[in-house]
């Protein structure tokens, strides 16, 4: 049987050229695959920000919730304690996540909840016309920096290894064979999937000449060595010259955090009505 039209009819207003393309499609071709596999795209939510990337959620036909700036992971967060059955996905901007949303980031990766949070790195504000994000590298000249950002961008896998998280990757815009695994790995893994994917901001950080001579695959790599995770997720530090690792950094199993909240299992009927109680006294 033909599953769903994946792709809306919403017109896209993404620029030429942008990588947003390449996660929109990755990540259609990832739930597509689920539908074919017998899983319920009706269980799957994605949960976007404020910036580019949060379009995403007008061009996929699955249910969505656009939060507010940097609130993606509070909102997933809810909709998952709420109903862990559901598949919950965040979809996040650089400056999205590591500026407003940081602090939401450490504490989902810390708590090991069971979300994937997808960071589209194009490492410039794009819809406000390109100011510097906290992965703009050093010497980056934009709206808000005319003469070159004097800080150092940090590096968010080294972060989210010592947050906890219990699986780390990275990917490229311009490499949907490898994002659509990793994306596939992340969405099928139990507790927190943190996915920071390279992005190509055609119009503000047209970085495709930096990026494509550098990257390269991790092959021969034990991701459930932590130490050796941290030692590649340091190499490149989001600045200069160094060689650009992609692929799974970092994979374990954790207890998740919410399955058992209030200390006692509940069924699907007992947890709505649970909701509909709360609500009914907020009206």
């Amino acid at each position: 049987m033909n599953g769903r039209q994946l792709i809306t009819d919403t017109q896209n207003t993404w620029c030429p050229g942008c990588g947003n393309f390449s996660i929109q499609h990755t990540l259609k071709n990832v739930l597509a695959d689920r539908e074919r596999e017998g899983q319920s795209l009706d269980n799957v939510v994605l949960v976007s920000g404020i910036g580019c990337h949060a379009k995403i959620a007008d061009y996929l036909n699955i249910n969505s919730f656009y939060s507010l700036h940097g609130r993606t992971i509070p909102v997933a967060t809810g909709l998952k304690l709420a109903n862990p059955g559901l598949t919950v996905i965040c979809c996040a901007g650089d400056g999205d996540c590591y500026a407003e949303g940081l602090d939401h980031l450490i504490f989902a990766a810390k708590r090991n909840i069971d979300l994937t949070v997808i960071v589209h790195n194009n490492r410039v504000y794009g819809l406000t016309t390109g100011q510097y994000t906290p992965t703009s590298p050093r010497g980056f000249k934009g709206k808000s920096t005319p003469l070159g950002t004097r800080e150092d961008p940090f590096n968010p896998l080294e972060l989210m290894l010592a947050s906890g998280a219990t699986y780390v990757a990275r990917g490229y815009s311009k490499k949907m064979d490898l994002l659509r695994r990793l994306i596939r790995e992340g969405v099928g893994h139990k507790g927190f999937a943190f996915i920071d994917v390279l992005q190509i901001c055609a119009t503000f950080f047209p970085a495709a000449d930096y990026y494509s001579p550098r990257v390269y695959d991790l092959e021969g790599h034990d991701p459930a060595d932590f130490e050796a995770a941290c030692a590649k997720a340091r190499e490149w530090d989001y600045n200069g010259d160094a060689p650009i690792a992609l692929g799974t950094f970092y994979r374990k199993t954790a207890p998740v955090f919410g399955g058992n909240v209030a200390g006692r299992k509940m069924s699907a009927g007992d947890r709505e009505q649970a909701v509909r109680e709360v609500l009914e006294k907020r009206t």
